[in-house]
Parts: C-alpha cells; structure tokens; sequence
C-alpha cells in the first residue's frame, strides 16, 4: 500500500535561515523555490535521498512545543554512513550535537541536534550494503 515517504514538510520561522542551514549546512539541493504571493509564503523543495523536504515561510506562524516530549511528531532522522564525520563538519559549522549514543536494541549509533527553530534531528549511523 504505501511504498515510502514522499517528502517532510518543515515551517520555518526565518525562512532564509533556515533554508541555509538545510543547503548549506546540511547539503540539501534545492529542487525548486517557489514565492506564493497569494499566501505570502515561500516553498523550497530540497532532495534527501529519494525523498524531499519541502520548507515553507508562512507569516507570523505560531511556535510548536518539542520539549518536553509532546505529542505528535517527534524528530526527523537522517541516515548517515559515518556518524563522526558529519557530527564533526556540523560541529565545524556551529551546530551543536548531543553525546553519540548506542540503540540498546540494534547496536546502532545515533545522536541529536536541532534546526534553527529547535526542531529535533537525528543522525542516525547506517552503512551502506553491498
């Protein structure tokens, strides 16, 4: 029935923050970027894998609790072949990561960091099969 996840759709509160830290922080090309003048709002597409997400500007848009854990959707995950690295440039470019930590179940290692509004993102350690 449902094949994969088509795209992740984000509203920033800067949206030209935040659409440099998902291209230029992150490495995420820029399909297209559409201004909606009718809603006052631009759309960014940007290209993960097979997947998109799409980011969004909306005027005065209200802020979403994430901590404490709230309801609802939780964080975004990234897969990454070489967790270090990346947790290296990121630290390189300012962004602050939690402490690696190991899945207890899948003995995987992942850790946290946060987008320019705070909106939980997990790197989460695979390695690329054969």
């Amino acid at each position: 029935m449902l094949r994969s996840i088509h795209h992740v759709a984000i509203i920033a509160s800067d949206y030209e923050r935040s659409r440099a830290f998902y291209r230029d922080i992150l490495g995420l090309h820029v399909i297209r970027e559409i201004w909606r003048a009718e809603r006052r709002s631009w759309k960014c597409d940007l290209a993960i894998g097979d997947s998109q997400i799409e980011l969004f500007s909306f005027p005065e848009p209200p802020a979403r609790p994430s901590r404490p854990e709230a309801r609802g959707l939780r964080h975004l995950a990234f897969a990454v072949e070489d967790l270090d690295a990346v947790v290296a440039r990121l630290t390189a470019e300012g962004v602050a990561c939690e402490p690696i930590r190991v899945d207890e179940f899948t003995g995987a290692r992942f850790t946290f960091f946060e987008d320019p509004d705070a909106l939980p993102l997990e790197l989460y350690e695979q390695f690329a099969t054969p």
